[in-house]
């Protein structure tokens, strides 16, 4: 892909659009960044640009901008649906996101990881189990790490493995991993696409490109994934309890067993040979830092998805061990007078708060709220009732959370982090829990979810600190 000299329009000045530029620039394209923010609300981001010596126009997209680029290369957190994407496409004008430009500069074997939860555990899993194989790998995508940052640095890895959103998936076009993970599909971002279906026909995407000596690792316990992957060209790798016509791996009694793939195909296309996968063996994971058996599925898929990728198994049982979860993610925090503190910001949707109060058998004083993403609350009736004593909301959408919960469990409002951290602490007797899982995005009050699980954590520990004195 010749980029030299060619007019560029980067849409979205986040990381990934920074990523891009950066890139770009060092191609020799000619570059402008564009973004509906201004100058003041881009920070540090626009000071970075500056320097690059990159042309920006901020406040607003211009349409004859985009009318006049020879590539548009749009940000995951950018609709591919305004106005003026809109204008471009019927111009003619390629329209692109980030995976995409960095998959064409790509030469080394992807494994890439999609699915409405648990996307940045598995992702972060597998990276481990390759690297306890002695392979050099890079994890990025969706998970922080722009794929083009792989790229621009001139890295050379054996394996790369990237997390994968449906906005990233919606602006491909020639993309096509080796081993794609589709983990599970269930209500998301209803804010931003029409329907249900728009949204799991987004997650398809992922095999679109996908050939018939590729490998796909599917969930076949989620009615959405098993029910439309069907008709997919690749070989398939089933779990957590394949069907007798079916090659994957059982997970049962803590530990994942391997249900052999005898093709002569498999993984032929890989640098990195191996064939213990064709021997029925498994892994323990008893000593791995999970909770919920959503988690131990999560793993189950790692396994499969990284032995695809030349993963051995004394490496992913290494991997496993050491394993102590990611932050945000069911993250303990402190014990507070015999009351446990769970960091859960990275649940952002109902479905993802309802895997967290079940990992819990004692009662749940549950944090919720943010910035409403068009779920349904009330969906939430079930899990809060047999799990939450209490429930405090914050932000944006605390008083639809309320208003769906009503029937449900108490409910109290809270002004700030800090003071739902409080009044949770009053509300907490020993023994029991207080989780913060929002199922809702973070962008009312905080820049992502990491800010504002950092912001849970840290008003714990303050909290820790003033109880001890």
């Amino acid at each position: 892909m010749n980029l030299k000299n060619k007019k560029i329009l980067v849409v979205g000045l986040g990381r990934t659009g920074l990523a891009v530029a950066r890139f770009l620039t060092q191609a020799r394209a000619v570059v402008i960044v564009t973004d509906t923010a201004d100058e003041m609300a881009l920070g540090d981001q626009i000071q970075q640009i500056k320097q690059l010596g990159v042309k920006t126009e901020l406040g607003q997209h211009r349409n004859d901008t985009f009318e006049n680029a020879d590539l548009i290369v749009i940000s995951p957190g950018v609709p591919h649906t305004i106005e003026p994407v809109i204008r471009a496409h019927n111009r003619g004008i390629p329209i692109i996101g980030e995976v995409e430009l960095a998959s064409r500069f790509i030469r080394e074997p992807l494994v890439a990881v999609t699915g409405t939860n648990g996307k940045t555990t598995t992702t972060e899993l597998i990276g481990a189990m390759l690297k306890s194989t002695g392979h050099k790998v890079f994890v990025g995508g969706n998970i922080g790490n722009p794929l083009i940052g792989y790229v621009e640095a001139g890295q050379v890895a054996d394996v790369v493995v990237a997390e994968i959103s449906s906005f990233q998936l919606d602006t491909i076009k020639h993309f096509r991993p080796k081993v794609s993970v589709l983990l599970n599909i269930s209500k998301d971002h209803l804010d931003r696409y029409p329907d249900f279906d728009a949204y799991a026909n987004s997650k398809m995407r992922i095999f679109e490109n996908q050939q018939e000596d590729d490998i796909a690792v599917l969930n076949g316990a989620d009615a959405q994934v098993y029910s439309r992957t069907g008709h997919i060209k690749c070989q398939k790798l089933i779990y957590p309890n394949p069907q007798s016509n079916e090659k994957g791996a059982f997970l049962a009694d803590g530990r994942i067993t391997l249900k052999p793939n005898n093709s002569k195909r498999f993984n032929s296309h890989f640098r990195i040979p191996h064939s213990e996968f064709r021997i029925r063996q498994s892994v323990d994971t008893a000593a791995a830092g999970f909770l919920g058996r959503h988690n131990l599925e999560n793993a189950c898929a790692a396994v499969l998805a990284a032995l695809a990728a030349g993963a051995t198994i004394e490496g992913i049982q290494t991997a496993l061990n050491q394993f102590q979860g990611s932050a945000h993610r069911l993250e303990y925090i402190e014990t507070i007078n015999e009351a446990r503190y769970f960091n859960d910001s990275k649940a952002t949707n109902v479905e993802a708060v309802v895997r967290a109060l079940e990992c819990f058998s004692q009662p749940v004083i549950l944090i919720m709220g943010g910035r409403d993403k068009g779920d349904d609350f009330k969906a939430l009736g079930d899990a809060v009732r047999k799990h939450a004593k209490k429930l405090i909301v914050m932000g944006e959408a605390a008083s639809a959370i309320s208003s769906a919960l009503a029937q449900t469990i108490p409910a109290t409002s809270a002004s700030s982090m800090q003071d739902a951290v409080r009044k949770a602490n009053e509300a907490a007797a020993p023994g029991e829990i207080v989780l913060l899982s929002p199922a809702c995005a973070s962008f009312d009050m905080y820049d992502n979810y990491a800010q504002r699980g950092d912001d849970f954590r840290n008003e714990v520990v303050k909290l820790k600190k003033a109880t001890s004195c």
